[in-house]
């Protein structure tokens, strides 16, 4: 329901007397509320180790988080779930995924204990027509979710949860199936795409703190498309020159960017906020989609 539409029908109830109970009054309340459209967030996640961290990235995540209004839940697309098929998580408690190696315990040691939304699950396989999607109650959070969203909401006190990356299927694929989800922003959904944008672990180096010249001039081309709205350059991004190619050796860190870009309408803005490149192939570039 739409701001108009609400008024008009509120604007009814002195004259609607005891056929008005207080579960149409609560609908009411709940349309007042999340009538304004959600903002879409699609954030550089880079090193797993932000999740305990106090850095720049770190600091604008949580401004961020600051900055948004407070969401029924939240529904992440990691890049780090990726199925045979289309998944969401539809369990009352998900569970911390220590989805990597090699990192010191006290990131081991890292919970996010936010309830999941078997409710809000159900309403996203009832929308999404592109695609049989299945409840999931096996997953959980893994760290390209609760990485950066204890930063929007250190409390862990709003629902949180995934949809796999279908990886049988193209990048046209994923933004059209993403273009289904649009109706949850209106349900006071908040969606999330985490990845990166430049992303090549074989060509990293883990003492740099600025990126090659290449991933550097594959962040600057991308960020460009994006401002430009050319939606339809950056799934083809492999047209886009040598540097791009490098910087997506693989695409399950690109795709949660195109799902954030295909929730985007053509009237709303893009914001970009941490814009850099470090480690010499990870892109931390993010950006938030404003009504």
């Amino acid at each position: 329901m739409n701001r108009k539409e609400f008024l008009k029908t509120i604007s009814l109830i002195p004259f609607l007397g005891s056929t008005m109970n207080l579960k149409a009054l609560q609908n009411f309340k709940n349309d007042l509320e999340y009538m304004e459209t959600m903002p879409v967030l699609f954030l550089g996640h880079g090193n797993p180790m932000y999740a305990i961290q106090d850095n720049e990235f770190t600091k604008a995540w949580s401004e961020t988080g600051k900055s948004l209004p407070t969401p029924k839940a939240i529904l992440v697309i990691s890049a780090h779930w990726e199925t045979n098929g289309t998944f969401v998580t539809a369990m009352e408690k998900p569970k911390t995924i220590h989805d990597f190696g090699g990192f010191p315990k006290q990131l081991f040691d890292v919970q996010y204990p936010s309830p999941g939304s078997p409710e809000v699950a159900k309403q996203t396989r009832d929308i999404l027509k592109k695609t049989s999607v299945q409840l999931d109650h096996n997953w959980g959070l893994d760290h390209g979710t609760w990485s950066v969203v204890k930063h929007l909401y250190p409390k862990a006190n709003i629902p949180v949860l995934q949809m796999s990356i279908d990886y049988s299927k193209d990048l046209q694929w994923h933004y059209e199936l993403a273009q289904e989800l649009s109706v949850l922003r209106q349900k006071g959904i908040l969606i999330i795409g985490s990845g990166n944008m430049v992303h090549n672990l074989r060509m990293a180096q883990f003492d740099l703190t600025v990126g090659h010249d290449w991933a550097i001039k594959a962040n600057e081309l991308l960020k460009e498309r994006i401002i430009d709205n050319d939606h339809h350059s950056l799934i083809n991004f492999s047209s886009l020159g040598k540097e791009v190619r490098m910087a997506i050796p693989s695409a399950e860190h690109y795709i949660p960017m195109l799902y954030a870009l295909g929730l985007k309408t053509g009237k709303e803005s893009v914001s970009i906020f941490n814009d850099k490149t470090e480690l010499g192939a990870i892109s931390m570039t993010s950006f938030k989609i404003n009504s």
